[in-house]
């Protein structure tokens, strides 16, 4: 299984050499209105509906999932890849690391 952090720069690089991937951001609703990445889907960790939500998605795509500072996001790449998906990249630092609020981990 792959390693999955990434730092912002080759997470940035991995939506770009794999436009069909999916963006997932796994906060809160609130938080995802607050301000997200383009074209980022929201799916609620928090949520009651997330695990469904995640069985529902194509295990073959290719998977870059972020939150506020990279921990739950963690969280669910590992979920996904207990469910059988092969390639979930996470944001480590999350969305602190991208906008440069965080020194990259």
């Amino acid at each position: 299984m792959e390693s999955f952090d990434l730092t912002p720069d080759q997470f940035a690089e991995g939506m770009q050499t794999h436009p069909d991937a999916v963006l997932l951001d796994v906060r809160t609703p609130e938080e995802y209105n607050g301000g997200h990445l383009p074209g980022a889907i929201n799916v609620n960790i928090q949520g009651y509906e997330f695990h469904e939500q995640i069985e529902n998605f194509d295990e073959t795509k290719t998977y870059y999932v972020y939150c506020r500072s990279g921990a739950r996001s963690s969280t669910a790449c590992k979920y996904m890849q207990s469910k059988g998906f092969q390639h979930v990249h996470n944001l480590a630092g999350g969305i602190l690391a991208w906008n440069g609020e965080i020194q990259q981990p």
